[in-house]
């Protein structure tokens, strides 16, 4: 998988799979027209980013406009939860019960913290939205 050049334009998403280039501009809160979720649930399924596993899904929205992932992580973050928006995932396999992400461990660790409280407040979202947007053009990132 390739890595993320943090020279790319801010509004593209890269394309780590290699299979051509982004549908769209990065949006936070929408799937990649290329990802087929064909009504899969995706809790339960592992989670993986570009430099490995990092835990599962423990639960999902499919909202328009509002879509991500909530991933239940491994020891490396001490069993925290993360919330992750549904345009940094790049490919689910179906059969393997994975979902890949294009982003590293570092920087979802690096993200703002999870709080189930207020995730679906607009002002978090807004928030994680800019993290994630940046994480694509920012030198300051952190970066595999």
């Amino acid at each position: 998988m390739d890595t993320l050049d943090p020279q790319e334009s801010r509004n593209q998403t890269p394309d780590p799979t290699g299979r051509g280039e982004p549908s769209r501009p990065f949006d936070a809160w929408h799937y990649r027209d290329d990802v087929e979720l064909a009504g899969a649930d995706l809790a339960g399924y592992k989670v993986e980013t570009t430099d490995g596993h990092i835990g599962k899904v423990d639960e999902a929205s499919y909202e328009v406009n509002a879509a991500w992932v909530v991933v239940e992580t491994g020891p490396w973050i001490f069993h925290k939860k993360v919330l992750i928006p549904a345009g940094t995932i790049n490919h689910v396999d179906r059969q393997e019960r994975k979902v890949y992400v294009d982003r590293t461990k570092e920087q979802i660790k690096a993200a703002p913290e999870f709080d189930p409280a207020t995730y679906t407040d607009p002002t978090y979202r807004d928030k994680l939205a800019g993290y994630y947007r940046d994480t694509y053009s920012s030198p300051d990132a952190p970066l595999p």
